[in-house]
């Protein structure tokens, strides 16, 4: 269940007996690398205190819709909006009832429909009440807009009958929650990633670098692993941890982050130029720390090698995306670091004076290429990655359908 690492969780609890299974369902999730935060209705609190959620999930419970602390800074938009998915466990009849037909009238019905992340719902209720046509209506509705329904299983319930109602194991659960995300939209194709700065060294103590945290380079080789990719990343000095599936490679300047893509290129699918390489490095490495002899200290810059154009200049390339970070006329550069270097596409945004990108948690970009260019909005880094993994995967495989496969195995 690698797929829920580092994935936010917000589950749902509703008022049927089932919520007993709530808790495990949170220590499955947090236990495949998930965040879980929990909004339970208020009729669920019959079944299980909103002090136990919090306890297995470590993050207090959501209970009203109109609480003056946290609607001051519309506290149920944020949490729709930190959300990867939303799995509601147990989801009784009411409940649905009331989601399909569009209601908002507590916290969690709200909640779903301000969301754009996938919506889950893992059913547990009665057998007649299962099987009675308006549940089905109800359940037919909700999957035709896209809402993934988990079970239920058969067996014994509560009330002593036996049948259809019973909702999924924790276990189960959390399996089918973390299939939701893999595609499998890049499977058997072998992703190279580059991630992270550069650091180019001006004596044994003192170097040359950039802002970049890594964490756009990380969360695109976690997307590309999550799509069903064999991913490598090449990946320069950070805090980060490697995404599980992932194989890293580290390095420390850009000389040695173009020998190591050169070395794993060759039988390479795609390529994807994440990592901020410095484009020049120190001419002279001085072999001591520089002692302060003077006012002024000069050093020689030479060009480092440029490895997104060594890349797309190959007999033949993968299909090769690159990243402008520009602090002005971003769509204007991109298009031209898009013709100059013959890549496939540039994913391009904006840095400097704004809270995005770099060190920040949250990015938007503008895909480029030799059409339209296509923006996707301000959002976390790794839902951000999701989507232009998506996008990579459509436009690679459709180029590949435009001519022969690269290899047999496609």
């Amino acid at each position: 269940m690698s797929s829920l690492n580092q994935k936010n969780v917000l589950l749902g609890v509703t008022g049927g007996i089932a919520a007993y299974k709530s808790p495990d369902v949170v220590r499955r999730l947090r236990d495949a690398g998930a965040a879980v935060r929990v909004a339970m209705t208020a009729n669920a609190g019959h079944f299980i205190t909103a002090l136990t959620l919090q306890a297995v999930s470590d993050q207090a419970v959501y209970r009203k819709l109109l609480d003056a602390d946290s609607e001051s800074t519309m506290g149920h938009i944020e949490l729709a909006r930190w959300a990867d998915v939303v799995l509601v466990a147990p989801a009784t009849a009411d409940f649905l009832a009331r989601l399909a037909h569009g209601l908002a009238d507590d916290i969690l019905t709200t909640l779903c429909l301000a969301t754009e992340a996938p919506v889950a719902v893992a059913p547990a209720m009665n057998q007649q009440m299962w099987q009675h046509p308006a549940s089905q209506e109800n359940l037919a509705t909700l999957r035709a807009r896209g809402v993934s329904v988990f079970g239920p299983a058969e067996g014994s319930q509560a009330c002593g009958e036996v049948g259809p109602g019973r909702m999924l194991e924790a276990a189960d659960l959390a399996e089918r929650l973390s299939a939701l995300f893999e595609s499998g939209a890049l499977d058997k194709v072998k992703v190279v990633i580059t991630a992270g700065p550069t650091h180019e060294a001006i004596d044994p103590v003192r170097n040359i670098t950039n802002r970049s945290s890594g964490k756009m380079g990380y969360a695109v080789a976690r997307a590309a692993a999550e799509s069903g990719a064999e991913v490598v990343l090449v990946s320069g000095p950070t805090y980060l941890s490697c995404p599980r599936g992932v194989r890293r490679i580290a390095v420390t300047s850009a000389a040695e982050m173009h020998a190591a893509v050169l070395r794993e290129i060759a039988d390479a699918d795609v390529f994807v130029g994440v990592a901020a390489v410095a484009d020049y490095r120190p001419e002279k490495f001085h072999p001591q720390k520089i002692k302060k002899h003077s006012d002024r200290l000069t050093l020689e810059l030479v060009r480092n090698p440029d490895i997104l154009a060594a890349v797309a200049a190959l007999d033949n390339p993968p299909y090769t995306v690159g990243f402008a970070a520009e602090t002005h006329n971003v769509e204007k550069l991109a298009r031209e670091k898009l013709l100059k270097k013959g890549v496939d596409m540039i994913a391009a945004n904006q840095v400097g004076d704004i809270d995005i990108g770099l060190e920040s948690d949250e990015n938007a970009l503008t895909l480029i290429d030799r059409g339209d260019a296509v923006s996707l909005p301000r959002m976390n880094k790794d839902k951000l990655a999701r989507a232009l993994v998506a996008e990579i995967a459509n436009r690679y495989c459709a180029k590949s359908r435009s001519k022969n496969p690269r290899r047999a195995r496609r």
